[in-house]
């Protein structure tokens, strides 16, 4: 295939990217200088700025999970009910991000801290999706309120979009992860969560029974990777 289409697919860069890295004469293929258009297979060493690069999903693991209620997004194994044993997955991973014990859905697990870091950062405007069912009817003064910011934690939430399903269910859409965020904002406004399931990260969709695993698809990865690729690691 492509040289381009190569590196994106083994989720190392977008296919702009590859094609910033090989007119700026940073790829070779078995030792040649790459150019548009060269073609790669798999049993060809390719490197960019001079290191070897190989398929992000063979170096690092990357599981979509659906967790239960009562499991903890802890890697102290010695807790119990802690997500990693729960998991007991044969090689060392940890969560992205958190899931609060009460609450369910998706959660992404890894490997790569880099991937950790860069879907964190709340100025990435990574998007997550939630379903929540409060115990009052869902007023307009709720909608308003909840989408234009609360104060908790000593500072203003950001901006949301929310949907209303019905009287006592919403769908909400964050981009920051402040510590029980959708609890403590429902619990400014007097309302209380009877139930909460984190449905979407990004293009990830929740589509798993709870309590089980899989891993990104290849062409997943791939979007992650192209989706993230311009994010700060930083604070």
């Amino acid at each position: 295939m492509r040289i381009n289409k190569y590196l994106s697919e083994i989720g190392f860069c977008s296919r702009r990217k590859a094609d910033k890295f090989i007119q700026d004469k940073e790829v070779f293929i078995n030792g040649t200088l790459a150019e548009l258009g060269s073609q790669v297979d798999e049993s060809d060493e390719v490197k960019v700025q001079g290191k070897v690069v190989s398929r992000k999903e063979e170096k690092f693991e990357y599981l979509i999970f659906n967790k239960p209620k009562g499991i903890e997004c802890t890697t102290d194994v010695r807790k119990r009910g802690n997500i990693i044993s729960f998991i007991n997955y044969p090689k060392r991973i940890f969560p992205v991000g958190r899931l609060d014990k009460n609450s369910h859905g998706l959660i992404f697990m890894t490997s790569d801290g880099d991937l950790v870091n860069k879907v964190l950062r709340s100025k990435n405007n990574h998007e997550k999706e939630y379903k929540v069912r409060v115990d009052k009817k869902i007023d307009e003064r709720f909608i308003s309120r909840m989408s234009s910011g609360i104060p908790i934690l000593g500072k203003m939430t950001k901006k949301c979009k929310l949907t209303k399903l019905n009287d006592y269910e919403f769908l909400i859409v964050l981009t920051e992860g402040m510590n029980r965020q959708i609890r403590r904002m429902c619990e400014y406004l007097n309302y209380n969560v009877k139930d909460l399931q984190r449905i979407r990260i990004m293009h990830i969709n929740l589509d798993i029974p709870t309590g089980k695993y899989r891993k990104f698809t290849k062409k997943e990865l791939t979007q992650l990777y192209e989706l993230i690729q311009d994010s700060s690691k930083e604070i």
